[in-house]
């Protein structure tokens, strides 16, 4: 423990009547009444009250009243039960270490009840991460991820580091980010999706990567970033893509099974309900009815946007449906390395209260039928020799996929906005802090 802190606000109860402690936080607010004033502290489990008496220390209370909002001290004293404030328990102060005093006025409130613009919260997001709502959702982020590695290692995956500097696009396209590297240009890398097939090639079987996809999309929406995470999945020796999202739809299980009972959910009057398996399954071609039931027009192959996916999203919200997929999109509308099934593809969206939060599929494993596909999208398999390589010596069946956690913390949280759920976002007009 810190020479500054024996306990946090948690760790102390009416139990711990007449122990002294040493606790150390952020000063939330105080309340000066003259003789006795009430300074709430927070830490990173919570906030605790300290009790001061003018009379019995008057250069404690002196020191403890003069401080601005959000200055950090330490203060060594004794815990006394009292049912009437907050954990039932406060700390009655000897002595205060003033560590660091804030300035003041706060470029935004962090308890007042006030409205605060997107962009004042992302441009002070150190501040902005001391409300408790905000942190709840990063508790929350944490043991998402949390759960679905101790999932996947349970189930026989082994974690990787793929490459984030990359020769050539991952999945085709423009939408990269170039960078100089040395005397060459190189980019960004859009997702970890051809080394993970690559490593299916090397007897691994079953690997994930919790990684980072860069893209330059020029979006400016609500739903889109330009550096995001994601859980990316690859096994090898499948059927098919069923395969793939058996184990998919029970990872999301076992998510929503360990924070369905988080504290921090209540903070943000959220409830989460594990859902029944298997998840629905709506072939592409029932998609689209349901969209043009909606009044939408939508030509058949034609990719979902938005708008459409939040059509389907009600219709089964209407059916008491949070998650659920949707399979067999046309061939056209997926990368060139998703396995055929004649016009169509093995391939699948999961979807959240109507937001895409996960694709995957079948992947191409025959070399000649992966570098014809390569020619269909107007990609050179030149551009793709080293990926190409891993299927010529012995290349197995395999799929995978890929989950953004933004994306799953914002449907699952009921978010407004993609940039609540990753601490410093990137998007077409921010770059800073």
């Amino acid at each position: 423990m810190s020479p500054y802190r024996t306990h946090y606000s948690k760790e102390l109860n009416q139990d711990s009547d007449g122990k002294e402690v040493v606790v150390a936080g952020w000063v939330e607010d105080i309340r000066n009444l003259g003789s006795i004033a009430f300074i709430i502290l927070r830490d990173r489990q919570g906030t605790l009250q300290i009790t001061t008496f003018k009379k019995e220390h008057p250069e404690v209370f002196k020191k403890l009243v003069s401080l601005s909002r959000e200055s950090v001290i330490s203060v060594r004293g004794i815990c006394r039960a009292n049912e009437k404030v907050r954990n039932g328990y406060e700390i009655i102060p000897k002595d205060v270490e003033i560590l660091s005093r804030a300035e003041t006025p706060l470029p935004m409130g962090i308890v007042d009840k006030v409205n605060v613009e997107m962009d004042t919260r992302l441009d002070n997001r150190f501040l902005d991460l001391r409300r408790e709502e905000v942190r709840a959702i990063f508790l929350i982020r944490d043991k998402i991820i949390d759960s679905a590695r101790e999932f996947l290692r349970k189930e026989g995956f082994i974690e990787v580091h793929t490459p984030k500097i990359i020769s050539s696009a991952s999945e085709g396209g423009t939408n990269l980010f170039r960078i100089k590297y040395f005397e060459r240009d190189a980019f960004l890398a859009q997702s970890p999706q051809l080394y993970k097939q690559m490593l299916m090639a090397t007897g691994f079987d079953r690997v994930y990567e919790i990684g980072w996809y860069f893209r330059a999309e020029e979006h400016n929406t609500r739903r889109h970033l330009n550096e995001s995470t994601a859980i990316d999945v690859e096994m090898a020796f499948i059927e098919n893509e069923e395969d793939v999202m058996k184990i998919l739809e029970r990872m999301i299980l076992h998510i929503c099974r360990k924070i369905e009972g988080m504290e921090e959910l209540s903070r943000l009057g959220i409830e989460i309900t594990a859902p029944s398996l298997p998840l629905p399954r709506i072939r592409y071609d029932e998609a689209i009815d349901m969209i043009r039931k909606k009044g939408l027009e939508i030509e058949w192959g034609s990719d979902l946007g938005s708008d459409e996916e939040r059509a389907v999203g009600d219709v089964m919200k209407e059916r008491g449906v949070s998650f659920y997929f949707i399979t067999k999109y046309p061939l056209d509308a997926k990368p060139f390395y998703t396995m055929p099934e004649g016009n169509l593809s093995r391939s699948f969206d999961l979807f959240c209260n109507g937001i895409e939060i996960a694709s995957g599929s079948q992947r191409i494993h025959d070399h000649d039928l992966l570098e014809k596909r390569l020619r269909e999208d107007g990609l050179d398999p030149d551009d793709f020799k080293a990926y190409l390589k891993a299927f010529r010596y012995g290349m197995p069946p395999h799929g995978g996929f890929g989950m953004g956690i933004e994306r799953l913390v914002m449907s699952l949280l009921n978010l407004k906005n993609i940039r609540e759920c990753i601490l410093f976002p990137r998007d077409r007009n921010r770059l800073t802090p």
